[in-house]
């Protein structure tokens, strides 16, 4: 008999879900050859060398290691934060250092977001496919469900969207799931592709008609890079549409973090941006269970205070970003494999590899076709996660693609080695 509670049994089940949690890269080409590599993880290892050439000649004060000094944030990083917000975001209206509320990374914030909007049961809505994180995010410790749209990659940015959002939000609440909010990732994680402003307002609207707070996740946003790709959409933050005869301004809320744009995943700070006064305080009531730290707060401030080094580290990890994605998505059509095309944001380039699954004659279920075909990556020395963005058709995976070119080569050099001899199902 288990001597942890139901919860903590359904947490630690979680653990044990089948390809749930990505592998880790261990491969390196002298010391580790035949090591794996894993293109489910979405860091920017682009700019290490930079941050680590910043962050050796950053003095970090005595004060910085004491309870006042990082308190809810602080006082030094939200303003930094909040000038950064109006010198890269747009806002209509100037973003203040009291509408910036920190916590330790994304993932707390999330889970306080959770705690703070939604009851045990009731719903966030998304629509497919979707960063699959959110299930554990929202749902460990708030209770909250995620509650996906039947939607198509092509389907997620176009206005008409919303018709999505109306048919999933009615057949929740038919099911007795109350939704209380629309979460939005952009730009798109894992399409890499930047909501139009006409969709943003299209989705503001139905969250004012059904009384829902709407959330738009901005960790790329400045992750936004010149693809080649045609017909692609610019960044638009939902800091910069004026929400009047919109939707309820206390309705809207943006989140962002160090994790993405800047490549600081370890510094673990993530950030609301509201002007919902009764949300601060319900963040502040649980942000004690997911402080940030003085160091990385120290850290974080003078990356964003120092507007030249900010400015030269965007436009750098963009000009990297871009040549790599075009690297891919060339060898990718050298392999003959389907990408979606359009995308001009973030980390990975959702691919198509339902051709190379097993024969159907087998009888097996189309997630466990997409499964084998994982294991034989997986086999081979490259880590593809299946199903973890929940798309409706099985056979899509998201390839992160910001790691060493070299890298990049050995992993695409080991799929393409896999799909050619794809015929041996043994």
């Amino acid at each position: 008999m288990s001597m942890l509670s139901g919860r903590g049994n359904r947490n630690v089940d979680e653990l044990g879900v089948p390809w749930r949690f990505a592998r880790r890269t261990t491969y390196d080409s002298e010391t580790n050859p035949e090591g794996m590599i894993s293109f489910a993880t979405a860091e920017q290892l682009l700019m290490g060398k930079e941050l680590e050439e910043l962050a050796n000649k950053i003095h970090i004060p005595a004060e910085a290691f004491t309870y006042k000094y990082s308190t809810a944030g602080g006082e030094r990083f939200p303003k930094a934060l909040a000038r950064f917000l109006n010198e890269w975001f747009g806002p209509w209206e100037e973003v203040e250092a009291e509408d910036v509320k920190i916590t330790a990374a994304a993932t707390a914030l999330h889970e306080c977001l959770g705690f703070a909007l939604a009851d045990p049961g009731e719903g966030v809505l998304m629509s497919r496919p979707y960063y699959g994180r959110f299930e554990l995010d929202f749902g460990n410790k708030a209770g909250v469900k995620v509650i996906a749209a039947d939607t198509q990659a092509e389907d997620c940015f176009q206005v008409g969207v919303v018709e999505k959002y109306e048919e999933a939000l009615k057949k929740a609440e038919g099911e007795g799931v109350r939704i209380r909010v629309l979460l939005v990732v952009n730009p798109h994680n894992p399409l890499g592709r930047c909501y139009p402003k006409e969709t943003l307002i299209s989705l503001m609207r139905f969250c004012q008609t059904h009384s829902l707070h709407f959330i738009s996740d901005e960790v790329y946003a400045l992750s936004v890079f010149d693809s080649g790709e045609p017909s692609v959409h610019p960044f638009t933050s939902v800091l910069a549409i004026n929400p009047t005869d919109i939707i309820d301004r206390n309705l809207v809320h943006v989140t962002y973090a160090m994790s993405k744009d800047f490549g600081s995943a370890g510094l673990k700070l993530g950030a609301l941006i509201t002007k919902n006064h009764d949300l601060k305080r319900a963040l502040l009531a649980n942000v004690r269970f997911h402080g940030s730290s003085g160091p990385s707060l120290t850290i974080a401030s003078a990356m964003l205070e120092d507007h030249e080094w900010c400015r030269n580290f965007i436009i750098l990890s963009r000009q990297r970003l871009a040549d790599v994605y075009k690297y891919v998505t060339s060898r990718l059509g050298q392999m003959g494999i389907k990408y979606l095309a359009g995308s001009n944001a973030g980390f990975f380039i959702w691919i198509d590899l339902s051709p190379w699954f097993p024969p159907e004659s087998e009888g097996l279920a189309d997630r466990e076709r997409e499964q084998m075909l994982a294991q034989k990556f997986v086999d081979r020395g490259v880590f593809l996660q299946p199903g973890e963005e929940h798309a409706l058709k099985c056979g899509w995976f998201r390839v992160v693609f910001s790691m060493e070119r070299r890298v990049v080569e050995e992993g695409l050099r080991r799929i393409n080695k896999v799909l050619k001899n794809i015929g041996k199902w043994d």
